[in-house]
């Protein structure tokens, strides 16, 4: 297993982003793209990109802040997320930015690429296929639903997945129910949403032991059921 970091522009600024792959694997592979939680490409994200390069894939950790910058508590998270996500296109072209310099590395097949991403990285790798990113699938763990940018109809190329807890006061019910209704007015052609029972938000991350965030908890059975249903959808989409 080979790890290094990478570093692309966007609008002048440097992103550091963090790239794991399988040398044993000679054949360009797929590529995926991994979006950070608000506090930044950390060990969380890059131990996801690890684990997707065990399963065969290229894995890029994204960085979305420039620099690979952190936020260090709840108000530098709200400032960075907020910023970004009040200027639609900039986060879409931050977001496609990672994915060109993932689809020009010769270890990738450009044409079986896939973005997942956590908490503000679901948000983000939804915004991607709104755009019509050139996805064959994006997946959305305990990520925010609603955009200032509904997918319009025919845009969405990717398979679109959402795994939220049923408990995650930030993709409340209702957000839940408008982000369904927005997949079927866009004429989405395969989208699913998973919501599990008794979750909270961050889920997948086992850091998220409610000091930071009370609502932020950890939940072992749904990460692992989350995880597999990730990679059933790869089976499916990037074979």
């Amino acid at each position: 297993m080979q790890a290094r970091d990478l570093e692309y522009r966007c609008d002048g600024v440097t992103l550091r982003g963090h790239l794991v792959w399988d040398d044993a694997i000679s054949t360009p592979r797929p590529g995926v793209a991994v979006f950070h939680e608000g506090l930044g490409l950390n060990d969380f994200v890059m131990t996801r990109a690890r684990m997707l390069a065990e399963l065969g894939y290229v894995a890029l950790a994204a960085d979305m802040y420039g620099g690979r910058a952190q936020a260090r508590n709840l108000q530098e998270v709200a400032t960075a997320v907020g910023g970004l996500r009040a200027e639609p296109e900039k986060l879409r072209g931050r977001g496609r930015a990672a994915l060109g310099a993932l689809a020009g590395l010769p270890q990738v097949d450009a044409n079986r690429l896939a973005a997942v991403g956590f908490c503000f990285g679901g948000s983000v790798v939804l915004e991607l296929a709104r755009a019509g990113a050139e996805l064959k699938a994006a997946v959305s763990f305990h990520g925010v639903l609603t955009t200032k940018t509904p997918a319009s109809p025919g845009q969405v190329k990717a398979s679109v997945l959402v795994c939220t807890g049923a408990d995650d006061p930030l993709a409340p019910p209702d957000q839940v129910a408008a982000f369904e209704e927005e997949m079927r007015a866009a004429q989405v052609r395969d989208w699913q949403v998973i919501s599990y029972g008794n979750t909270l938000h961050g889920f997948t991350n086992p850091a998220a032991d409610g000091s930071m965030m009370r609502t932020a908890l950890y939940h072992a059975q749904s990460d692992r059921r989350a995880w597999a249903a990730m990679k059933g959808l790869f089976d499916e989409v990037l074979a």
